[in-house]
């Protein structure tokens, strides 16, 4: 029927998107929340070295970039508490060097190395994305400061 084939045309074209990407990228990276998940590790070491308020900031962006792999974990009905500590657990074990590619994998409900699951997405993909949000969160609290500093003017009669 139509849309089946509407659908089935959607889908032609979204596989052919990530191929366009992927020979833009040049490069892969582990997909399934691994990406997320080592850079909140190295933020929240990071964080640590910092002695001003930066450390706060530094720490609470490495946390808001778990919400990819919670995200997932919760649209595919999964226990996203439990995937998360044991995501975490996984990726600051450095002494086995293939934890840096556990990821999540939903459809066991457990984690497991994407690497070589083949659950892989287009570096540039992920970059534009975590720019973008980053620029998007600080257009928000620009704002909120400027409302903030600029008190709101009484009607004075």
């Amino acid at each position: 029927n139509d849309m089946m084939l509407n659908e089935m045309e959607r889908s032609l074209h979204d596989a052919l998107c990530v191929e366009q990407r992927v020979m833009e990228s040049k490069s892969l990276v582990v997909g399934g929340g691994s990406v997320e998940t080592a850079l909140y590790m190295h933020l929240k070491e990071y964080a640590l070295t910092l002695s001003t308020s930066e450390q706060l900031a530094v720490d609470a962006f490495g946390r808001s970039l778990l919400v990819i792999p919670k995200t997932l974990s919760v649209n595919a009905a999964k226990d996203a508490t439990e995937l998360l500590s044991q995501l975490c657990a996984a990726h600051a074990n450095k002494e086995d060097p293939q934890n840096r590619f556990t990821g999540l994998d939903l459809v066991n409900g457990c984690i497991a190395n994407n690497y070589q699951r083949g659950v892989l997405e287009p570096t540039m993909n992920k970059v534009k994305c975590l720019k973008f949000a980053t620029e998007a969160a600080i257009t928000i609290l620009r704002i909120d400061d400027m409302i903030k500093i600029n008190p709101p003017v009484s009607d004075l009669d």
